[in-house]
């Protein structure tokens, strides 16, 4: 796939040109009543929080009660089949982010229908049956919790991965469910192909454990909350869990993460949560203890003025910073003009930072959403020089067992295979006894469509014999 030079769709770069210019984007929130089921719904029904909750859709009898004719049969049957035989997370979607979908206007329903298979939200919101990788739709080492968290936990939900930093599931549910969610083994309901893990301790009971680990484990200053989302925590036993969180003198650093921020802005600008944002504020800042929210966007379409609102009244709040770590995904946001817009509408116009953006994990059926490292590595290199050093986001390789790397610092990488090598210079909690664990290479793999004919027929044969060489060895194409 070639991703530059970056120009106009209409465009061609001459040699004065720039490969991207920036034009001030203006935010837009399109406007819900171009649906069917969403023609009587009012501006402040639209606001209420409880209104986007109760009207999520989460099957396809109530997206075609949303829908209607816009869509055509065979995508309804498209969709369908993938539940069916795919989808790795259930359906579950406010009406926000709905409408964030093919949001131009379509002269007729075979327009719609192409806008709908063509739009980034809908790709990772809405998978098709037709956008799976058919010959490889899971990678060979692909795995339910590709990043070992689970395996890592100290008690029920607490991640201890790096050395000073946790990360604190205190739900599996969040108010949407994202096809490429990394934690697709523990959040949301059951699909077909997946019988979901459970939490099993009471909340109070997690949370006085977690706090407790905490207590006993000064080395850790960073905590990040999340799920699920805490957006679905309520908001009392929310604050609850911070102020306790506040009260251990080593703990400098604490992050909130939630896609809610763009999912369900409507959320964030509840008057009990910014109140309550306001009073954990301040008691962060008496303590010195820095206060952040992370959030996940993947697109610009996402960055709405509702969205914006909900950021600033965080930081009105009394929030040190709002974050954006977005995922990189196939379709979505990858190429140099998808990420560098996003980014300019975050910084410039929201105030969220853009900090990260992932690889997608090496998740079952995720192959068709999943970039090549030397793609990523392209864009990274393609978005610098553009936005203020302090918001030009790293693109990150979580490598399983090592932890977030930038791609830039691969030690090894045979493009061929598609097999990245990487080191690491700390031990994880499960790790104090492996003498090896500092000196060991650690690997990380392309999706198998995007390798030359060479290195996938390499793979069929590991894959046909059963012996995935490349894992232990790195393998070559003379193995």
């Amino acid at each position: 796939m070639n991703l530059s030079p970056l120009t106009r769709p209409d465009s061609s770069p001459s040699v004065d040109e720039q490969p991207y210019e920036y034009v001030r984007p203006e935010l837009h929130e399109p406007d819900w009543r171009r649906f069917p089921g969403w023609r009587h719904i009012t501006a402040e029904q639209w606001r209420d929080p409880q209104w986007q909750r109760v009207s999520c859709v989460k099957n396809l009898r109530q997206l075609r009660a949303v829908m209607g004719d816009l869509l055509s049969e065979a995508a309804y049957e498209d969709l369908a089949a993938d539940a069916a035989r795919w989808a790795t997370m259930s359906m579950l979607i406010p009406p926000q982010m709905i409408n964030t979908m093919a949001p131009a206007g379509a002269a007729s329903p075979s327009d719609f229908t192409g806008m709908f298979y063509a739009d980034p939200i809908r790709r990772y919101m809405l998978p098709l049956e037709s956008d799976r990788e058919r010959e490889w739709p899971s990678h060979p080492y692909s795995s339910r919790d590709s990043l070992h968290e689970a395996e890592m936990w100290v008690v029920e939900g607490l991640t201890h991965r790096y050395p000073t930093k946790v990360l604190a599931e205190l739900l599996s549910t969040c108010p949407q469910y994202c096809g490429h969610c990394t934690r697709m083994d523990l959040v949301g309901n059951s699909t077909p192909q997946v019988d979901k893990h459970r939490l099993v301790l009471k909340p109070i009971d997690r949370q006085d454990r977690m706090l407790g680990y905490l207590r006993r484990t000064p080395a850790v200053r960073d905590v990040v909350v999340s799920g699920g989302d805490v957006a679905n925590v309520p908001w009392r036993q929310l604050e609850n869990f911070l102020s306790r969180l506040l009260e251990i003198d080593s703990v400098r650093d604490i992050r909130l993460a939630t896609k809610a921020l763009a999912g369900l802005p409507q959320h964030w600008l509840q008057p009990t949560v910014v109140e309550g944002m306001g009073r954990v504020a301040r008691a962060a800042r008496r303590r010195g203890v820095n206060l952040a929210i992370h959030t996940h966007v993947n697109h610009v379409q996402s960055v709405t003025p509702l969205v914006a609102e909900a950021a600033h009244a965080m930081l009105d709040a009394g929030v040190r910073d709002v974050r954006n770590q977005g995922v990189l995904m196939r379709g979505v946001n990858d190429t140099p003009r998808a990420l560098l817009d996003l980014c300019f509408a975050l910084q410039g116009e929201a105030n969220i930072l853009p900090y990260y953006f992932y690889l997608c994990d090496m998740i079952p059926n995720a192959e068709h959403w999943r970039l090549s490292l030397g793609e990523a590595q392209h864009l990274q290199t393609a978005i610098m020089g553009y936005l203020p050093g302090y918001a030009t986001p790293r693109i990150i390789c979580d490598v399983p067992y090592v932890g977030k790397r930038w791609v830039h610092q691969v030690a090894e990488y045979d493009r061929e295979l598609g097999i990245s090598y990487w080191t690491k210079n700390y031990r994880t909690s499960i790790e104090a006894g492996d003498p090896e664990a500092l000196d060991r290479r650690y690997c990380y793999y392309d999706p198998l469509h995007s390798l030359s004919e060479s290195g996938r027929k390499w793979w069929a044969k590991q894959v046909d014999s059963g012996e995935f060489a490349a894992g232990s060895t790195g393998g070559s194409l003379d193995t």
